[in-house]
């Protein structure tokens, strides 16, 4: 069987509508020309799951699997600033953990959280507290319900204009500790030849006060991302291929993401109709028309004598209570595309589809290829208007629930990038700024990941564009319309050289053009490697270097050397 892909999820699942309201697409994910239009082969594509039952699933499980790993580890930490003669810091840290995976029957579920403390000695390194983790899972209560749940703890950037740290080891500027979660039922039936789906999640998204952040000269701060609640209901109709000579399906959905910063509010309603026909054993034509009515809309902040906005303690505008509602974005009215699917086999998918969504024109693809069990190839273009919260849960729903996450060996963070067998999945459109305006984001990612002779690698890269989207009467006025672009590659790489000893290793690079005029760019570097000894049972060491630079105007540029040595303890 083909085995579901990260980046197919995100893409099929919403394939009617790219962004977060993801309309449950009825025309099963799996499906191909072959399969239905001309006879079944041996290696047809089972029709009876329904996409919203399978989407976020992780691979073919080979049998029940529980494996809970908590642990307690102590780290001395070394950095040394090579630019110029800097200074040289040292700091512990004291961390404690879980490692789960969970594959059962009627179960799967993937978790990697970490707390850290970290003591800084009084040597320029601050005392720190910090949570980094990703949790994804599923269980079916019955054939046809299902409970979706995930989480992420991260950090990320405040300001994208501000200092971009490489390496977020010690005390960065310019970074603040993100928490989101989300969890839902969803509903998966067969009503004769009709597919019958119906989802709902409600999830909740926070950031952490940063006070202070440096900014470029003659550089303004822009608003914040406070906390905020999204709700996202689906519901749809159809039949695959088969009965009829083409398939079809009537979908309907509802997003709402509620912001306490300037009581912003994202509002979407949307309807569809779609159909797939097949015109060769591989291809088939796709289409769709709706409709759509997205309302975007914030209060103004509080005026000072001067009539400038209140910044409060914490950093953020003042929210006016009697303000008028403002709208910052408002769209009503027909939306369609077309394109093609070609399914070559039950292992290679490809789509590409041009349309018009949000008043222009919109081109929306993936592209999925698994060789092999243990290999996996996936690209995916996307188009959607979302705000902060709504896209991180977003990202969450999308990801498997069997997954392999990287750390940053130094710092404890999660990377970018998740990879497993059915290929990779990032997070980094959604953490590149912690803006509290919503915003249309274009772009593609394109991940490969494997196993090879006993090394497992990962590669992902990827380029985002934001255009903010904010009311010309309120506080945030001068951002509305502007846009920034980000760039960037993740590699991994990691092995077992016995069954003692573990070797891993990340390489990245980055680059964001921050969009706001005089704003610098930022290019960022860096790579680091750690190797994992097992003492006795229960037991090991970990020893970690890594190289991290960035270079900003108005910012000294940066070229970090780190170094940890630890130990920990797995119960």
């Amino acid at each position: 069987m083909m085995h579901k892909t990260v980046l197919k999820t995100i893409f099929m699942a919403g394939m009617a509508f790219p962004s977060g309201p993801a309309m449950a697409q009825q025309i099963d994910s799996q499906w191909s020309p072959l399969d239905d239009a001309y006879g079944a082969g041996e290696e047809a594509v089972p029709q009876e799951a329904a996409p919203v039952k399978k989407r976020g699933r992780g691979s073919k499980r080979e049998g029940p699997r529980v494996e809970v790993v908590p642990y307690l580890e102590v780290q001395q930490v070394l950095v040394a600033d090579l630019k110029d003669g800097g200074d040289v810091l040292t700091y512990s840290t004291v961390a404690a953990g879980v490692d789960a995976s969970i594959a059962t029957r009627r179960a799967e579920a993937q978790v990697s959280l970490r707390y850290e403390r970290l003591i800084g000695y009084d040597n320029g390194v601050d005392d720190q507290d910090t949570i980094t983790g990703l949790a994804r899972g599923s269980v079916a209560l019955t054939r046809n319900f299902s409970l979706e749940a995930g989480g992420v703890a991260a950090r990320t950037r405040v300001d994208g204009r501000g200092a971009a740290p490489t390496n977020l080891v010690g005390n960065p500027d310019n970074v603040t500790q993100v928490y989101s979660v989300y969890g839902g039922p969803t509903f998966a039936a067969q009503a004769g030849e009709l597919s019958v789906n119906a989802a709902y999640r409600a999830g909740y998204t926070k950031v952490e006060s940063e006070d202070v952040v440096v900014l470029p000269t003659g550089q303004q701060r822009i608003d914040q991302f406070d906390d905020s609640v999204a709700q996202l209901a689906t519901a749809s109709v159809g039949m695959q291929p088969g009965t009829l000579p083409f398939g079809w399906a009537v979908s309907g959905s509802w997003e709402r993401e509620d912001a306490s910063q300037l009581d912003a509010r994202f509002d979407g309603k949307y309807a569809r109709a779609d159909i797939t026909v097949p015109v060769t054993p591989t291809l088939a034509l796709v289409g769709g028309v709706g409709y759509e009515d997205i309302e975007i809309s914030e209060r103004d902040a509080l005026r000072d004598v001067n009539g400038d906005p209140v910044v409060g303690g914490n950093g953020r505008l003042v929210t006016d209570k009697n303000s008028p509602r403002l709208i910052a974005y408002q769209q009503d009215g027909l939306i369609w595309d077309a394109g093609v699917l070609w399914r070559p086999s039950p292992r290679t998918s490809v789509e590409a589809r041009y349309g018009r969504r949000y008043g222009t024109d919109t081109y929306i693809g993936s592209l999925t290829y698994q060789p092999g069990r243990d290999w996996a190839v996936n690209v995916s273009v996307y188009d959607q208007v979302t705000g902060f919260g709504g896209l991180i849960n977003d990202s969450l729903a999308s990801l498997p629930t069997q997954f392999r996450s990287s750390r940053n060996p130094l710092s404890g963070d999660i990377n970018g990038c998740a990879f497993g067998q059915t290929g990779g999945f990032c997070f980094n459109d959604a953490l590149q700024n912690a803006s509290s305006a919503a915003f249309r984001q274009r772009g593609v990612t394109a991940s490969f990941s494997g196993t090879s002779g006993g090394w497992d690698s990962g590669f992902a890269v990827g380029y985002n564009q934001r255009k903010f989207i904010a009311s010309q009467l309120g506080a945030q006025a001068q951002i509305d319309g502007l846009k920034d672009d980000n760039y960037f590659a993740i590699a991994y790489l990691g092995t077992n050289f016995d069954r003692l000893t573990r070797f891993e290793s990340n390489v990245y690079v980055s680059y964001f053009d921050p969009g706001f005029a005089g704003a610098p760019d930022t290019l960022a570097t860096g790579a680091n490697a750690a190797l994992y000894r097992q003492i006795i049972r229960g037991l090991s060491a970990s020893a970690a270097v890594g190289l991290d630079s960035y270079k900003q105007e108005d910012f000294d540029s940066q070229l970090t050397a780190s170094a940890l040595l630890g130990l920990r303890y797995s119960f």
